[in-house]
C-alpha cells in the first residue's frame, strides 16, 4: 500500500494515464463504430473520430476535468471498499457533467456525445477500481496498529497478544474517579504510568513500552494521520458512549476492530471466535448484499413516497379536523453506533408531554381517534420514506428507538446496544413477530436473530410479511 507523497504521486498520474487511454480507446474507429451500432439510445449518432489538434485538446480537457474531480481522493486516508467505489464514481460523473458543459456553452473545444459517453462509461469502472487496488494492503504487510481505550490495566493484559506492530495507544488526560479507579500521571517518555489510589499499596501498571499518541478526541485525527489498520478497544465500560463513538469512526474509515474476549458481550462477534482478542463485526453485511439493501431501500422509498403522495394529503387534513396540532411530529431516534437522526411520523395522540415508559396502544387515552386508525393501519409511519429514501433508516432492521426510551430499555436488556450494528428498519422481525418495547428481550432477540441472518431475500420474506399483515389490519376495521 501507498502512503504519503507516493499515494498522492500515484493516484494522479493513474488517474491521467487512465483518462488519455480512455479518450484514445474511445476515439477508435473500431470502437466508434460498435458503439454507434449496437448500443441503444446512441445508434443513431455518427462515427466520429477526432484527429491532430482536436485529439489533443479531447485528451488535454478530459484529463484536467477528470483529474480535478477526484482531487478528494489523493489524500491518502483509511476508507472501506464500497464508499470508495461510490465516492470515485461520483466524482468521475461530476467530471463527466463538466466536459459536457463546457461542450454544450462552446466554452472550449467540444467531445462527441459518443467519445464522451464511451470515456466516463469506462473511467466509471476503471477508476474506483485504481483507487481500491492502489489502497490494498500488501501480502507482507503486517499493518499498522493503535490501542484505544480508558483501561490501563486491560491495555497491559491485551497488548502481548497483539502479534503486530503497535504504533501507540490513545488514552484520555483525565480520568474519572471512583472506589476502584486508577490515579494516572503522565511520564517523560510519553508513555503513562497508572498507579493504585492512596491506600490502596503501591502496585502499578506501566505500558512507557508504548508511545502515547494523544486523547480519545484525537482518534480520527491519528487514524488519518499514520494510515492505522486496526485498532483494539481497551475500555473499561464497553457500553460507554466513548466505545460506541470509537466503533463508528472506525467504521466510518473502514478499519478493523478487535476487543478482549471478556468484553465482547457488548459487540457483534463471530459466533466461533473464543481467541483472547476478537474481530469486532462492524458490517455484518457482505458487501455484495449492502449495495443491494441500499438500491432496493432508494427504490423503494422513492416509489413509496411517489405512490403515496395523495395519501399524505388526506391524512394530513384528517389529522387537523380531528385535533389541534401539527400533522406531522419528529423524533430524535438511535442510529448505527449511538448516533441519533429524526424520525418524522404523523401525529396520532394529543400534543402533550410524552412519555419514555413504553407502554401499548390500548393504554394510552392520548390516542386520537384519527390517530387509532393510523396506528392499526400503519399509516402513520408513512413519512419515514423519506428517512429511507435519504439513508437515515433501511426499509427492514431493527427498529429506531426513541432516544429516552433506550436507557429504559437497556435495563431490561442489557445487550440491547448490539443493535445498533446494523442500520435501523421500517419493519423487522421483530415487527412481523409481534414483539413491541414492552418486551425488550424479546425483542431483542428477534432484532440479534435477524442480524445473523440478514440477506437480501431475508429482507424480502419480512416485507413480504409485513405487508400482509397490513392488509390484514385493513380489512379487520372494514370488516368492523
Amino acid at each position: 500500500m501507498f502512503t504519503g507523497w507516493r499515494y498522492r504521486t500515484v493516484s494522479v498520474v493513474g488517474v491521467i494515464l487512465l483518462t488519455v487511454g480512455a479518450v484514445l480507446v474511445a476515439n477508435h474507429q473500431l470502437s466508434q463504430a460498435l458503439f454507434t451500432t449496437h448500443v441503444p439510445l446512441f445508434n443513431r449518432l455518427e462515427v466520429t473520430v477526432l484527429t491532430g489538434e482536436s485529439l489533443y485538446w479531447a485528451v488535454l480537457l478530459s484529463a484536467l476535468a477528470i483529474g480535478g474531480s477526484l482531487v478528494p481522493l489523493y489524500k491518502p486516508q483509511p476508507r472501506r471498499v464500497l464508499d470508495t467505489v461510490f465516492f470515485a464514481q461520483r466524482r468521475v460523473i461530476v467530471g463527466g457533467l463538466a466536459l459536457a458543459t463546457l461542450g454544450y456553452f462552446k466554452w472550449s473545444h467540444r467531445l462527441p456525445r459518443a467519445t464522451l459517453v464511451m470515456t466516463i462509461g469506462a473511467l466509471v469502472v476503471a477508476i474506483p477500481a485504481w483507487f481500491v487496488w492502489i489502497h490494498r494492503s500488501p501480502a507482507d504487510d503486517p499493518g499498522r496498529t493503535l490501542v484505544v481505550g480508558d483501561d490501563l490495566e486491560q491495555m497491559e493484559r491485551i497488548t502481548p497478544a497483539i502479534d503486530v506492530p503497535v504504533l501507540g495507544y490513545l488514552y484520555p488526560s483525565v480520568v474519572g474517579t471512583s472506589a476502584d479507579s486508577l490515579s494516572v500521571r503522565t511520564v517523560a517518555d510519553g508513555g503513562i504510568t497508572a498507579g493504585a489510589e492512596a491506600g490502596e499499596g503501591g502496585a502499578e501498571v506501566d505500558v512507557g513500552a508504548l508511545d502515547r499518541l494523544g486523547g480519545l478526541s484525537r482518534l480520527e485525527t491519528v487514524l488519518l494521520q499514520y494510515d492505522v489498520d486496526t485498532v483494539v478497544l481497551a475500555f473499561h465500560q464497553p457500553d460507554r458512549a466513548e466505545f460506541f463513538g470509537a466503533l463508528d469512526v472506525c467504521h466510518k474509515h473502514g478499519i478493523d476492530v478487535k476487543i478482549h474476549r471478556e468484553y465482547a458481550d457488548a459487540v457483534l462477534v463471530a459466533e466461533d471466535d473464543v481467541e483472547g482478542i476478537v474481530d469486532v463485526d462492524l458490517e455484518p453485511w457482505d458487501p455484495l448484499d449492502h449495495l443491494f439493501k441500499r438500491l432496493f431501500d432508494v427504490t423503494f422509498g422513492a416509489v413509496g413516497l411517489v405512490g403515496f403522495a395523495p395519501l399524505f394529503i388526506v391524512i394530513a387534513l384528517a389529522i387537523k379536523l380531528d385535533s389541534p396540532g401539527p400533522a406531522l411530529y419528529s423524533q430524535d431516534r438511535t442510529a448505527g453506533f449511538g448516533d441519533t437522526f429524526p424520525v418524522y411520523k404523523f401525529r396520532t395522540m394529543v400534543p402533550e408531554g410524552e412519555s419514555a415508559v413504553p407502554s401499548s396502544d390500548g393504554e394510552n387515552d392520548r390516542i386520537t381517534a384519527v390517530g387509532r386508525v393510523l396506528r392499526r393501519t400503519h399509516l402513520d409511519e408513512l413519512p419515514q420514506l423519506w428517512s429511507i429514501f435519504v439513508g437515515d433508516m433501511s426499509v427492514v432492521g431493527p427498529r429506531a428507538a426513541w432516544t429516552e426510551e433506550e436507557v429504559l430499555l437497556e435495563e431490561d436488556a442489557p445487550a440491547w446496544r448490539k443493535r445498533w450494528f446494523v442500520k435501523p428498519g421500517l419493519t423487522g422481525l421483530a415487527q412481523v413477530n409481534g414483539a413491541k418495547s414492552t418486551n425488550p428481550e424479546a425483542k431483542l432477540r428477534y432484532d440479534l436473530e435477524y442480524i445473523r441472518k440478514q440477506s437480501p431475500w431475508f429482507d424480502l420474506k419480512i416485507v413480504i410479511r409485513q405487508v400482509w399483515g397490513v392488509l390484514e389490519d385493513v380489512h379487520e376495521i372494514l370488516r368492523q
